[in-house]
Protein backbone atom coordinates (compact mmCIF):
# COMPACT_ATOMS: atom_id res chain seq x y z
CA UNK A 1 0.00 0.00 0.00
CA UNK A 2 2.35 2.24 0.53
CA UNK A 3 4.60 1.86 -2.95
CA UNK A 4 0.98 2.58 -4.28
CA UNK A 5 0.47 5.55 -2.47
CA UNK A 6 4.28 7.10 -2.95
CA UNK A 7 3.63 6.00 -7.11
CA UNK A 8 0.47 8.44 -6.71
CA UNK A 9 2.49 11.02 -5.32
CA UNK A 10 5.72 10.72 -7.75
CA UNK A 11 2.89 11.08 -10.54
CA UNK A 12 0.96 14.22 -8.96
CA UNK A 13 4.88 15.71 -8.37
CA UNK A 14 5.18 15.76 -12.21
CA UNK A 15 2.43 17.97 -12.63
CA UNK A 16 2.08 21.44 -12.43
CA UNK A 17 0.40 23.19 -9.39
CA UNK A 18 -2.35 24.76 -11.25
CA UNK A 19 -3.65 21.22 -11.73
CA UNK A 20 -3.26 19.73 -8.50
CA UNK A 21 -5.24 22.91 -6.94
CA UNK A 22 -8.68 21.43 -8.53
CA UNK A 23 -8.09 18.21 -7.25
CA UNK A 24 -7.84 19.37 -3.71
CA UNK A 25 -10.99 21.52 -4.14
CA UNK A 26 -13.21 18.80 -5.01
CA UNK A 27 -11.80 16.83 -2.57
CA UNK A 28 -12.42 19.46 0.34
CA UNK A 29 -15.98 20.59 -1.02
CA UNK A 30 -16.76 17.36 -2.37
CA UNK A 31 -16.03 16.27 1.14
CA UNK A 32 -18.55 18.75 2.61
CA UNK A 33 -21.20 17.50 0.25
CA UNK A 34 -20.86 14.26 1.22
CA UNK A 35 -20.31 14.79 4.65
CA UNK A 36 -23.64 16.23 5.55
CA UNK A 37 -25.40 14.20 2.71
CA UNK A 38 -24.48 10.87 4.92
CA UNK A 39 -23.75 12.04 8.38
CA UNK A 40 -25.50 15.65 8.40
CA UNK A 41 -24.76 17.50 11.38
CA UNK A 42 -22.30 15.32 12.84
CA UNK A 43 -20.61 15.07 9.59
CA UNK A 44 -19.55 18.49 9.45
CA UNK A 45 -18.75 18.65 13.36
CA UNK A 46 -15.76 16.45 11.99
CA UNK A 47 -15.28 17.42 9.11
CA UNK A 48 -14.28 21.28 10.04
CA UNK A 49 -11.53 20.15 13.04
CA UNK A 50 -10.43 17.64 10.65
CA UNK A 51 -9.48 20.34 8.35
CA UNK A 52 -8.08 22.94 10.62
CA UNK A 53 -5.64 20.42 11.62
CA UNK A 54 -4.65 19.47 8.36
CA UNK A 55 -4.68 23.06 6.98
CA UNK A 56 -1.83 23.70 10.05
CA UNK A 57 0.09 21.04 8.72
CA UNK A 58 -0.62 22.07 5.10
CA UNK A 59 0.61 25.27 5.35
CA UNK A 60 4.36 24.11 6.38
CA UNK A 61 4.79 23.51 2.89
CA UNK A 62 4.79 26.14 -0.32
CA UNK A 63 5.14 25.63 -3.82
CA UNK A 64 5.48 27.73 -6.95
CA UNK A 65 2.69 28.70 -8.87
CA UNK A 66 3.20 30.12 -12.61
CA UNK A 67 0.65 32.98 -11.94
CA UNK A 68 2.61 34.47 -8.76
CA UNK A 69 6.13 35.92 -8.61
CA UNK A 70 6.79 34.05 -5.22
CA UNK A 71 6.50 30.53 -3.70
CA UNK A 72 3.17 30.14 -2.30
CA UNK A 73 2.04 28.70 1.35
CA UNK A 74 -0.70 25.90 1.30
CA UNK A 75 -3.68 25.40 3.00
CA UNK A 76 -5.80 28.06 1.93
CA UNK A 77 -8.20 25.70 0.35
CA UNK A 78 -9.05 23.52 3.41
CA UNK A 79 -9.01 26.79 5.39
CA UNK A 80 -11.43 28.15 3.01
CA UNK A 81 -13.27 25.18 3.10
CA UNK A 82 -14.25 25.98 6.99
CA UNK A 83 -16.22 28.65 6.39
CA UNK A 84 -18.45 26.93 3.61
CA UNK A 85 -19.30 24.14 6.07
CA UNK A 86 -19.94 26.63 9.08
CA UNK A 87 -22.46 28.28 5.85
CA UNK A 88 -23.70 24.95 5.69
CA UNK A 89 -24.23 24.47 9.60
CA UNK A 90 -25.64 27.81 9.33
CA UNK A 91 -28.27 26.94 6.69
CA UNK A 92 -29.50 23.59 7.53
CA UNK A 93 -29.16 23.72 11.20
CA UNK A 94 -29.00 27.28 12.40
CA UNK A 95 -27.02 29.76 14.40
CA UNK A 96 -25.99 27.77 17.24
CA UNK A 97 -25.21 24.48 15.56
CA UNK A 98 -22.41 26.41 13.59
CA UNK A 99 -21.28 28.58 16.69
CA UNK A 100 -20.67 24.88 18.24
CA UNK A 101 -19.16 23.61 15.42
CA UNK A 102 -16.44 26.68 15.90
CA UNK A 103 -15.84 25.89 19.66
CA UNK A 104 -15.52 22.06 19.07
CA UNK A 105 -12.75 22.78 16.35
CA UNK A 106 -10.89 25.07 18.60
CA UNK A 107 -10.91 22.45 21.75
CA UNK A 108 -9.68 20.07 19.15
CA UNK A 109 -7.04 21.83 17.77
CA UNK A 110 -6.13 22.88 21.18
CA UNK A 111 -5.87 19.32 21.96
CA UNK A 112 -4.64 17.45 19.26
CA UNK A 113 -1.28 19.84 19.90
CA UNK A 114 -1.21 19.50 23.78
CA UNK A 115 -1.29 15.24 22.50
CA UNK A 116 1.45 16.09 20.17
CA UNK A 117 3.67 17.99 22.27
CA UNK A 118 3.01 14.94 24.92
CA UNK A 119 4.10 12.84 22.48
CA UNK A 120 6.97 14.80 21.78
CA UNK A 121 8.50 14.45 25.01
CA UNK A 122 8.72 10.88 25.10
CA UNK A 123 12.87 10.59 24.94
CA UNK A 124 13.64 8.88 21.08
CA UNK A 125 15.19 6.30 21.04
CA UNK A 126 19.39 6.13 20.70
CA UNK A 127 21.16 4.44 18.06
CA UNK A 128 22.05 1.82 20.65
CA UNK A 129 18.39 1.28 21.80
CA UNK A 130 17.48 1.03 18.10
CA UNK A 131 19.59 -1.54 16.84
CA UNK A 132 19.54 -2.31 13.41
CA UNK A 133 15.95 -3.60 13.05
CA UNK A 134 14.74 0.31 14.69
CA UNK A 135 16.86 2.57 13.12
CA UNK A 136 14.45 3.64 10.53
CA UNK A 137 12.91 5.19 13.57
CA UNK A 138 15.78 7.41 14.57
CA UNK A 139 14.90 10.62 12.54
CA UNK A 140 10.89 11.00 13.29
CA UNK A 141 11.41 12.81 16.59
CA UNK A 142 12.88 15.51 14.01
CA UNK A 143 10.48 14.67 11.72
CA UNK A 144 7.65 14.93 14.13
CA UNK A 145 8.63 18.06 15.92
CA UNK A 146 9.24 19.76 12.58
CA UNK A 147 5.52 19.13 11.69
CA UNK A 148 3.58 18.96 15.22
CA UNK A 149 5.03 21.23 17.88
CA UNK A 150 3.79 24.42 16.92
CA UNK A 151 5.25 28.02 17.02
CA UNK A 152 3.37 29.55 20.23
CA UNK A 153 3.52 32.80 18.26
CA UNK A 154 1.04 31.15 15.06
CA UNK A 155 -0.81 29.05 17.02
CA UNK A 156 -2.44 31.72 19.12
CA UNK A 157 -2.62 34.34 15.80
CA UNK A 158 -4.54 31.30 13.60
CA UNK A 159 -6.87 30.00 16.64
CA UNK A 160 -7.58 34.25 17.48
CA UNK A 161 -8.27 34.87 13.76
CA UNK A 162 -10.06 31.40 13.54
CA UNK A 163 -12.43 32.23 16.30
CA UNK A 164 -12.66 35.87 15.45
CA UNK A 165 -13.58 35.48 11.39
CA UNK A 166 -15.81 32.60 12.42
CA UNK A 167 -17.73 33.95 14.93
CA UNK A 168 -18.11 37.02 12.60
CA UNK A 169 -19.38 34.99 9.60
CA UNK A 170 -21.79 33.17 11.46
CA UNK A 171 -23.36 36.90 12.42
CA UNK A 172 -23.08 38.19 9.05
CA UNK A 173 -24.45 35.11 7.25
CA UNK A 174 -27.69 34.94 9.76
CA UNK A 175 -28.04 38.69 9.60
CA UNK A 176 -28.36 38.62 5.67
CA UNK A 177 -30.60 35.71 5.72
CA UNK A 178 -33.14 37.66 8.15
CA UNK A 179 -33.24 39.79 5.85
CA UNK A 180 -33.64 37.69 2.61
CA UNK A 181 -35.42 34.74 3.63
CA UNK A 182 -34.95 31.73 2.08
CA UNK A 183 -33.77 33.07 -0.79
CA UNK A 184 -29.96 34.58 -2.30
CA UNK A 185 -28.36 31.67 -0.64
CA UNK A 186 -25.36 32.86 -2.66
CA UNK A 187 -25.33 36.49 -1.60
CA UNK A 188 -25.08 35.52 1.90
CA UNK A 189 -22.72 32.72 1.53
CA UNK A 190 -20.09 34.97 -0.47
CA UNK A 191 -20.34 38.63 1.28
CA UNK A 192 -20.08 36.43 4.58
CA UNK A 193 -17.17 34.19 3.61
CA UNK A 194 -15.58 37.33 1.83
CA UNK A 195 -16.05 39.70 5.09
CA UNK A 196 -14.80 37.24 7.15
CA UNK A 197 -11.89 36.02 5.32
CA UNK A 198 -10.55 39.33 4.98
CA UNK A 199 -10.76 39.66 9.15
CA UNK A 200 -8.84 36.29 9.51
CA UNK A 201 -6.10 37.35 7.27
CA UNK A 202 -5.93 40.73 9.07
CA UNK A 203 -5.87 39.41 12.39
CA UNK A 204 -3.32 36.78 11.76
CA UNK A 205 -1.09 38.51 9.64
CA UNK A 206 -0.88 41.22 12.56
CA UNK A 207 -0.83 39.04 15.95
CA UNK A 208 1.77 36.81 13.73
CA UNK A 209 3.60 39.27 12.25
CA UNK A 210 3.48 42.73 14.34
CA UNK A 211 2.33 42.04 17.46
CA UNK A 212 3.98 38.93 18.08
CA UNK A 213 7.09 39.67 15.97
CA UNK A 214 7.17 36.17 14.47
CA UNK A 215 8.70 37.55 10.83
CA UNK A 216 11.32 39.68 12.53
CA UNK A 217 11.00 43.32 11.93
CA UNK A 218 8.99 42.83 9.11
CA UNK A 219 7.34 46.27 7.58
CA UNK A 220 3.80 47.16 7.48
CA UNK A 221 3.90 47.49 3.63
CA UNK A 222 5.01 43.62 4.00
CA UNK A 223 2.26 42.96 6.35
CA UNK A 224 -0.35 44.77 4.35
CA UNK A 225 0.61 44.11 0.53
CA UNK A 226 2.03 40.28 0.50
CA UNK A 227 0.37 38.68 3.46
CA UNK A 228 -3.12 40.34 4.14
CA UNK A 229 -3.97 41.71 0.50
CA UNK A 230 -1.87 38.55 -1.60
CA UNK A 231 -3.29 36.18 0.72
CA UNK A 232 -6.52 37.62 0.64
CA UNK A 233 -6.84 37.78 -3.28
CA UNK A 234 -6.41 33.86 -3.50
CA UNK A 235 -9.31 33.37 -0.61
CA UNK A 236 -11.29 35.41 -3.02
CA UNK A 237 -11.37 33.23 -5.51
CA UNK A 238 -11.30 29.94 -3.70
CA UNK A 239 -14.43 31.60 -1.81
CA UNK A 240 -16.16 32.40 -5.12
CA UNK A 241 -16.22 28.62 -6.35
CA UNK A 242 -17.68 26.97 -3.65
CA UNK A 243 -21.05 28.93 -4.53
CA UNK A 244 -22.09 25.79 -6.86
CA UNK A 245 -21.11 23.28 -3.56
CA UNK A 246 -22.77 25.19 -1.79
CA UNK A 247 -26.20 24.94 -3.45
CA UNK A 248 -25.74 20.99 -3.50
CA UNK A 249 -24.96 21.05 0.04
CA UNK A 250 -28.55 22.50 0.63
CA UNK A 251 -30.44 20.33 -1.56
CA UNK A 252 -28.64 16.98 -0.65
CA UNK A 253 -27.99 17.70 3.34
CA UNK A 254 -29.42 15.47 5.83
CA UNK A 255 -31.91 18.13 7.64
CA UNK A 256 -33.27 15.37 10.60
CA UNK A 257 -30.29 14.91 12.71
CA UNK A 258 -30.49 18.36 14.75
CA UNK A 259 -33.54 20.67 15.17
CA UNK A 260 -32.74 24.10 13.90
CA UNK A 261 -32.05 26.80 16.08
CA UNK A 262 -31.32 29.68 13.95
CA UNK A 263 -32.47 32.01 16.55
CA UNK A 264 -30.83 30.59 19.28
CA UNK A 265 -27.13 32.75 20.77
CA UNK A 266 -24.72 30.42 22.11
Amino acid sequence: MSNFLELIVNNLNALQPEYIWPMMMLAAYGGIVLMVRFFGAAGLYAFIPLAIIAANIQVLKSVKFSVFDNPVALGTILFSATYLATDVLNELYGRAAARKAVWLSFASYLLFSIFMVINLGYAPLTPEQAGEEMAWNLPYQDYMKAIFLPAPAFFIASMCAFIISQLGEITIYSWIRGKTGDKHLWLRSNVSTLISALVDSIVFSVLAWKVFGAGGDMSWNTVIFTYILGTYALRVVVALLDTPFMYLARSWGKQDTVKKTSDVTV
